[in-house]
């Protein structure tokens, strides 16, 4: 078909019989789209224009949906689109969101809930302070295996398959918990009831924590991820701050393992409304329907990966993402230390579990706060600089560990809340962004936050088992203090604080993403101006059946 001159009387313009995102020129006279082999608009002819034509307007309006219906996953890797293609959000996605983060915050409980009542533990049950110690020791222990095994059980059941395994392990751990409370069993029946239930419910810390950057990369578009990722990771800290609140507070530790096990009950149903993946991607990062892998990963930071395929790393992404793991390592496994072992630091001191319990809660509920203050900067002012912001917030973070050594005493009480809300407001505030600031360098959300994981609960351990063996002995004055185990902490962080300022951190997958974006907004605005300036009906066209070719379709101007 000729091409109709470009006056007001008759305009032709180049309309798919696809109803999917079109990679057009920006011709103003001719929009000329390329389709795959399918078609949704039937061969008809001025009702298929016509079609195509509402089609044109409805790209041109960004959608938020909520479809209900599954999307298909692909078992090859998703290679880039050949120009813009359509993105959405859907309502639905915080659902799954707030499910995630009630499942993260039920989990948090197990890290710390001996932590703040270790001595009443020992008086009830007849354990030893390093026996009440692995009851949270065996949840970072359980957590490194699982860290590379989550990746590819995601890759092979999904995000909803491996959520009901993380569900029926709740229920199970929580009934075999409580059953070492029975006051008939023996010290070592009890001992090994109690902490083969830890061990079950140390595998479902992982399942529901590793998946965060993975969601938020899957359903939130370059607005909202920073903030849904925070949202979500620090769920964790407040069920460690919960687990800090409640044991003391419930009575014995009998009855503290009763509330325990029917939390975890209840809990357990919230699974059936954690979502798989959107029907249309929010962004071009989560158009990606292949689930790389541990071994993906594995093969970027060693340079085998071809530089052609998006999971490659350059050797300053290598660089970054190596400090990262070691950075996130150390804070994150101090943290975890200070939560399991806050009565033993404290209570030498005259401080009360109560207070003890307090005290951990302060720091965490703190980050919450400072999180709820900063994710809509790091989503829309920090948004491309979330490296120059751990540079910043570290050197605050390690001067609070440091000031630990001095400032934990007897009647000190005001002074250590200021410094644990300090410690909170930015430890907590990083965690999040660090998180994002890895998947940024890798494109590979899961693996990413398997191996961050692996090497906060790696650290986590070590860190509990060396401070234990630094605590003083019961000549000592007080008896039994940690000084030495505090001196520990607060040297370590501040030896990791350098390795911040070794990191570049380019943002490439946001860089992809906005490029996408653009190229999409670019495609909405010229089908729109296409169709306001034409104001026009359909006057003919026509499709030949099974045909993927653009289709000719006159419109007359109003």
């Amino acid at each position: 078909m000729s091409e109709a001159p470009p006056d007001k009387a008759a305009r032709t313009y180049h309309l798919s019989t696809l109803c999917s995102p079109p990679s057009l020129t920006r011709d103003p006279y001719r929009l000329q789209a390329s389709f795959k082999a399918r078609s949704k608009c039937a061969p008809v002819s001025t009702s298929a224009g016509a079609g195509c034509l509402a089609h044109a307007r409805a790209v041109a309006l960004p959608a938020e949906t909520d479809v209900l219906e599954p999307a298909k996953e692909s078992t090859v890797e998703a290679q880039p689109v050949d120009g813009p293609q359509e993105y959405r959000l859907y309502k639905r996605r915080w659902i799954g969101l707030v499910a995630l983060v009630l499942l993260n915050i039920v989990s948090g409980l197990l890290l710390v809930w001996f932590g703040p009542i270790a001595n009443d533990v020992v008086d009830e049950f007849g354990f030893t302070l390093d026996e009440v110690n692995w009851l949270g020791n065996v949840i970072n222990l359980i957590y490194l295996p699982c860290a590379f095994v989550l990746p590819y059980l995601y890759g092979r059941l999904g995000i909803r398959g491996t959520a009901y395994i993380g569900a029926v392990l709740f229920v199970l751990s929580a009934w075999v918990r409580y059953a070492g409370t029975a006051k008939s069993l023996s010290v070592r029946s009890s001992y090994a009831l109690i902490l083969i239930g830890q061990l079950i419910a140390g595998f479902t810390l992982p399942i529901f924590q590793i998946i965060v950057p993975s969601y938020s990369e899957r359903w939130f578009d370059l607005k909202g991820r920073t903030t849904a990722t925070m949202v979500m990771s620090l769920a964790n800290p407040v069920g460690n701050a919960l687990g800090q609140l409640i044991p003391p507070l419930v009575g014995s530790p009998r009855t503290g393992l009763l509330v325990m096990a029917i939390i975890f009950t209840v809990a357990a149903p919230i699974v059936f409304f954690v979502g798989e993946r959107p029907p249309i991607p929010p962004t071009f990062a989560g158009s990606h329907t292949y689930a790389p892998t541990i071994t993906d990963l594995g093969n970027a930071m060693l340079g085998k990966t071809p530089s052609d395929r998006h999971l490659y790393m350059t050797p300053r992404q290598r660089l970054d993402f190596g400090a990262i793991v070691i950075l996130f390592g150390v804070l994150v496994g101090v943290v975890n230390a200070f939560g399991i072992l806050t009565g033993q630091q404290l209570e030498p001191y005259g401080y009360s579990s109560d207070d003890a319990g307090i005290m951990g809660a302060v720091l965490l509920l703190a980050g919450l706060l400072g999180a709820a203050i900063t994710s809509p900067l790091f989503d829309r002012v920090l948004t491309h600089h979330l490296a120059l912001s751990a540079k910043v917030c570290l050197p605050i973070m390690a001067a609070c560990w440091l000031s630990l050594i001095w400032e934990i005493k007897p009647n000190n009480t005001t002074s250590l809340y200021i410094i644990l809300v300090i410690l909170g407001a930015t430890s907590l505030t990083l965690l999040p962004v660090v998180l994002e600031l890895a998947v940024e360098l890798t494109r590979n959300a899961e693996g990413s936050s398997a191996v961050l994981w692996f090497s906060a609960n790696l650290c986590s351990l070590a860190f509990v088992l060396i401070e234990g063996a630094l605590r003083a002995g019961t000549d000592a004055s007080p008896p039994q203090n940690m000084h030495r185990a505090i001196v520990f902490q607060g040297a370590v962080v501040a030896s990791a604080l350098a390795l911040v300022y070794l990191v570049e951190g380019k943002q490439t997958r946001r860089a992809a993403d906005e490029q996408a974006r653009d190229g999409a907004a670019a495609e909405r605005v010229a089908v729109t101006v296409a169709v306001v300036d034409a104001g026009a009906d359909v006057e003919s066209g026509e499709v030949s059946p099974g045909t993927s070719d653009a289709t000719d379709v006159k419109v007359k101007a109003q």
